[in-house]
C-alpha cells in the first residue's frame, strides 16, 4: 500500500520521481482498510526538506498510511514559505482532540540552549504528555529524543567539545529487539550533534532498553516501552547530501567546522558523497510501523484508553 500526501505537497513530486508509491485521496476511500494514522511535528526549520525525507521512510512500507503535518502553535517558522505552512500544516492546538497511530517529532537546531529556554518549551512537554493518551507510539528524533527523555526520565544533555559529524558505525544491542529485525550486527549511521545523552544517565528501569550504540559517537536507538516511544539520538532519514549542505553551510559562516568523518569518498569535500545507510531507514520505520499495525486498535478512538478490548489492525477479531 501507498502513503497518502496531500496531492500538492512538494515532496509528492521527489517521491514519485523516485517510484515511492503515493495514493491520492478519491482512491484511499475505495479501499476497505483503515489507513495508519501518522502525526509529523516538524520542528526543523527547513520543513519541505524534512517532510520529503520522512514520508519516503514511511511511505516505503507496504501499509497504507496517512500522514497529517503539524507546527507547533507556539513559534512560526521563518524559513518555510508561509503559503506553505498555511496550506499544508496543522498546529498541535488544532489537532489535539483527535487520535494517532503514530507520531513522529523531529530534532531542531536549539540543541545548545537549555531545555527550558526553548520558545515552545511548554506546548512540547504538552504534547508528549498528551501523546500518553491520544497517540498509540511516538518516534523521537535526535533533540526531540533528548527533550521526551528529559521530560519523561530526567535525562540531562552534554555539550560536545567538538561537533559529532559524520557517518558511525553503530552495534546493536538488542537482536530480538522488534524495532530492529533484519539489521546486520553492525550498520552505518549519519551523526550530527553538539551534544550527546549518555549511557549512564539513562535509569534502570523496566523497559527503557538500549538498542544500538556506537563506540565513537554514542547512544544510537533506544525504545521506552512504558510510554511507548522510540528515541533515536542521530539522522537515519537523512539524504546522501544532507551533510555535505550542513558542512558547507558551517564553512560558509565561518564556524570551523570539520570535514564529516567517514563521509566523503577519500575525505575529499569535492567527491561525492555515498549513502551507506538508506537501507536501514526504510527497514527501522518498517519496523516500527509494523508494530503499531500489530498492536494499535482497530477502532482508533480506543488508543489511550487501558483498554484492549478492540482487535488490533494486524489481528482478526
Amino acid at each position: 500500500m501507498p502513503i497518502k500526501i496531500p496531492n500538492d505537497l512538494p515532496a509528492r513530486r521527489t517521491l514519485e520521481s523516485e517510484g515511492v508509491r503515493i495514493i491520492r485521496e478519491t482512491d484511499a476511500i475505495r479501499q476497505d482498510v483503515r489507513p495508519l494514522r501518522i502525526a509529523l511535528l516538524n520542528l526543523m526549520p527547513d520543513k519541505i526538506r524534512t517532510e520529503t525525507q520522512i514520508t519516503r521512510v514511511v511511505g516505503s512500507t507496504p501499509l497504507q498510511v496517512e500522514m497529517t503535518l503539524l507546527k507547533t502553535g507556539t513559534y512560526q517558522s521563518k524559513n518555510t514559505p508561509e503559503r506553505h505552512l498555511l496550506d499544508f500544516y496543522r498546529t498541535w492546538d488544532d489537532a489535539r482532540h483527535e487520535k494517532f497511530d503514530g507520531i513522529i517529532v523531529t530534532g531542531a537546531p536549539i540543541e545548545t540552549m537549555p531545555f527550558e529556554a526553548v520558545d515552545y518549551w511548554n506546548e512540547l512537554t504538552a504534547i508528549f504528555d498528551w501523546a500518553q493518551t491520544h497517540v498509540h507510539s511516538g518516534f523521537y528524533i535526535c533533540w526531540a529524543a533528548q527533550a521526551a527523555l528529559h521530560h519523561f526520565h530526567n535525562v540531562p544533555k552534554h555539550a560536545l567539545d567538538k561537533k559529532m559529524f559524520g557517518i558511525f558505525r553503530h552495534q546493536v544491542l538488542k537482536p530480538d529487539a522488534s524495532l530492529l529485525q533484519g539489521f546486520n550486527d553492525e550498520f552505518s549511521i549519519p551523526v550530527s550533534r553538539h551534544t550527546e545523552t549518555r549511557k549512564e544517565d539513562i535509569p534502570r528501569k523496566p523497559g527503557l532498553n538500549v538498542l544500538a550504540e556506537s563506540a565513537d559517537s554514542g547512544l544510537c536507538l533506544m525504545e521506552d516501552l512504558p510510554h511507548r516511544a522510540v528515541y533515536m539520538f542521530n539522522h537515519l532519514e537523512y539524504d546522501a547530501d544532507t551533510l555535505k549542505g550542513e558542512f558547507e553551510r558551517d564553512l560558509a559562516s565561518g564556524n570551523g567546522i570539520q570535514v564529516p568523518k567517514n563521509y566523503f569518498p577519500g575525505d575529499d569535500p569535492q567527491q561525492h558523497p555515498i549513502n551507506q545507510w538508506r537501507s536501514y531507514a526504510h527497514l527501522l520505520f518498517w519496523n516500527w510501523i509494523g508494530d503499531i499495525y500489530q498492536t494499535t486498535p482497530y477502532d482508533i478512538s480506543q488508543i489511550g484508553t487501558g483498554t484492549d478490548e478492540a482487535p488490533t489492525l494486524g489481528k482478526t477479531a
